[in-house]
């Protein structure tokens, strides 16, 4: 049995982690509530670059370009090397954040060679996990997770699509962990180069359904699929017999639009992914230490209530030493 001095000492010790765990929780939540903040203000910007590209791909469906992927399924998609953005976090003590984004991005490469994939690691933790394990990580891409700016998701976005440009990459997907609620996330991946075409002219077709209340025919036929792609002629004479107005010019030409378009909604989706990421590393770092006290706390009781029974032993092994010492001094006299 320990001591009560020994007791003590695990006591205080676990006092002062306590001290610490809030502290962090304390912190987290802080940044936690800039995070959520930062995501309010970014989702109008993304939601407004997915819907102009939908918007533009609606009516030129047929437009072809490495950006854009017009086939409906992957079945036949051939990929050389395939890049993967992996979100982490700069440290540790986060529950499973960091875990289950490492684990995601295992599966994905998981029977590919060195050859057919590169990774690309924001946050220290995935980055010295994937490096000191021989996997095939671009040194070049060095990024903190931490305090997430729209200028930097902006040079992680050009350097990535110069990269896909000069076909050192034939596809780009995102490994990011979404915050759904304030228990539950989930590591989500997303494909950001090639588009897929049909799923923005879907997506199009949806509202475009429900703002006409299912009056136009091509948004129906396309969200049953009875057409997956529709010449810009059935949108223009919707819009004519509405007496709108569905095309105008692009200058200097759509090419060079939807190509800005693109590089607007990939930085878009980068600087989203690292504000949810942010976010979610927060909250995941906030049920850890919320966890980690409670455990502390639990402890603790345990301890007390040893310490309460070691001390009582220790003050009735006194008392019977003292009755013992009296009755041989009584002995003693007697005699």
């Amino acid at each position: 049995m320990a001591s009560t001095k020994e007791i003590l000492n695990r006591i205080n010790s676990i006092q002062d982690t306590m001290k610490i765990t809030r502290a962090m929780y304390m912190m987290s939540s802080m940044k936690l509530r800039k995070a959520k903040e930062k995501l309010a203000e970014t989702e109008p910007f993304f939601i407004g670059t997915q819907k102009g590209l939908a918007e533009n791909l609606a009516h030129f469906p047929d437009f072809r370009h490495i950006y854009f992927d017009n086939r409906i399924e992957d079945d036949h998609e051939t990929i050389k090397r395939r890049g993967f953005v992996v979100f982490t976090g700069d440290k540790g003590m986060a529950g499973a954040y960091n875990h289950n984004a490492i684990k995601m991005a295992l599966e994905r490469i998981s029977g590919m060679t060195k050859d057919e994939y590169k990774l690309f690691v924001v946050g220290e933790t995935g980055r010295v996990f994937f490096t000191n394990n021989g996997y095939n990580v671009d040194e070049n891409f060095k990024f903190s997770s931490n305090n997430p700016t729209m200028h930097r998701a902006r040079i992680m976005s050009e350097y990535l699509i110069d990269l896909y440009n000069r076909e050192e990459l034939d596809r780009i997907d995102i490994i990011y962990t979404k915050m759904l609620n304030s228990v539950t996330e989930e590591t989500c991946v997303e494909r950001l180069l090639p588009l897929k075409t049909h799923k923005f002219i879907l997506e199009q077709a949806k509202e475009i359904e429900a703002d006409t209340e299912g009056k136009s025919k091509a948004a129906v036929e396309m969200k049953e699929g009875v057409k997956h792609v529709h010449s810009i002629n059935s949108y223009e004479l919707e819009a004519i017999q509405k007496g709108g107005d569905s095309w105008f010019p692009f200058y200097p030409s759509l090419k060079t639009v939807l190509e800005k378009l693109v590089h607007n909604h990939f930085t878009a989706f980068m600087y989203g992914a690292l504000v949810e990421c942010s976010a979610s590393e927060e909250n995941a770092r906030m049920m850890a230490m919320q966890a980690a006290t409670d455990n502390a706390e639990a402890i603790l009781r345990e301890l007390s209530i040893e310490y309460n029974r070691v001390r009582q032993a220790q003050i009735t092994q006194e008392i019977t030493e003292v009755i013992g010492g009296a009755k041989a001094l009584k002995k003693k006299k007697r005699r």
